[in-house]
């Protein structure tokens, strides 16, 4: 009766042991699998066998993973302290290298971001990692995708999130936008007088190449001053007629005067 029993649990004891040795992982996910801690292969996905006691899985996610790194104490190239924190969107391309060849890969390029950021930051002055967010993202992105990828991860994009100045600087930033500003608008405003001095230059050389022009001149301005709602007029009267008025015009000669 024993013996039965015995040869009853064999069966018994195999559909629990292969119950135990089934694993599902999704679609986005691998299973690098050690036997008798040794690499054996990468699994996955859908249902894959382990066997208890003799295999060993890692679980992989393989989708996009953000890492926010914490703000950073950064001196710029000019002297400028500021704190500056980034975002990274980071997958592994490799589940069996970023298992084996680093310990936490997670926390590893997290590290590695934090070193990065501050080393990129402070070869930038202020107004380059202000106004040049772009190049500053490529190239920390370069960085980190080179020494990543031994561990087998792939930095796809990082971003700068926030760049914090304290309030001196943020005041002396503003006095100088407003410079900046107050010499663009005395620029504009002397490239409009250039502007209007050459068209009053050729506007005065036509009206001396047609001498009638002047007299249509005249009478516009007449019918102008006229619309006005004033009880002064202003006539103009010729330099010419002056001078006749005033005796400064030649005297023209007789043949019978002395």
């Amino acid at each position: 009766m024993s013996v039965l029993l015995g040869y009853g649990f064999i069966p018994i004891l195999l559909i629990l042991l292969l119950v135990a040795s089934l694993r599902i992982l999704r679609e986005y996910e691998r299973g690098v699998i050690f036997q008798l801690g040794r690499f054996w292969k990468v699994k996955g996905p859908g249902l894959i066998i382990v066997i208890p006691g003799f295999q060993q899985m890692v679980r992989i996610d393989l989708r996009t993973i953000v890492i926010d790194v914490p703000a950073q104490d950064v001196i710029t190239r000019d002297n400028v302290s500021v704190q500056v924190n980034a975002v990274i969107y980071m997958r592994v391309m490799d589940p069996e290298r970023a298992v084996i060849q680093v310990e936490n890969y997670m926390d590893a390029t997290s590290q590695l971001a934090q070193t990065t950021l501050r080393a990129i930051i402070g070869k930038h002055e202020l107004d380059a990692v202000l106004g040049e967010r772009e190049k500053i993202n490529q190239d920390l992105q370069q960085v980190l995708d080179e020494q990543t990828d031994a561990w087998g991860i792939k930095v796809s994009n990082v971003e700068l999130k926030h760049v914090d100045l304290n309030e001196s600087m943020v005041r002396a930033i503003a006095r100088q936008a407003e410079a900046e500003r107050e010499r663009r608008a005395k620029i504009i405003h002397a490239e409009g007088e250039s502007q209007a001095a050459a068209q009053l230059l050729q506007a005065a050389r036509e009206l001396a190449a047609q001498p009638e022009a002047i007299q249509l001149r005249y009478l516009q301005t007449l019918t102008q001053i006229a619309n006005d709602r004033t009880s002064t007029i202003v006539f103009p009267v010729p330099i010419e007629l002056l001078g006749a008025i005033m005796g400064k015009a030649p005297v023209a000669k007789t043949d019978g005067g002395e």
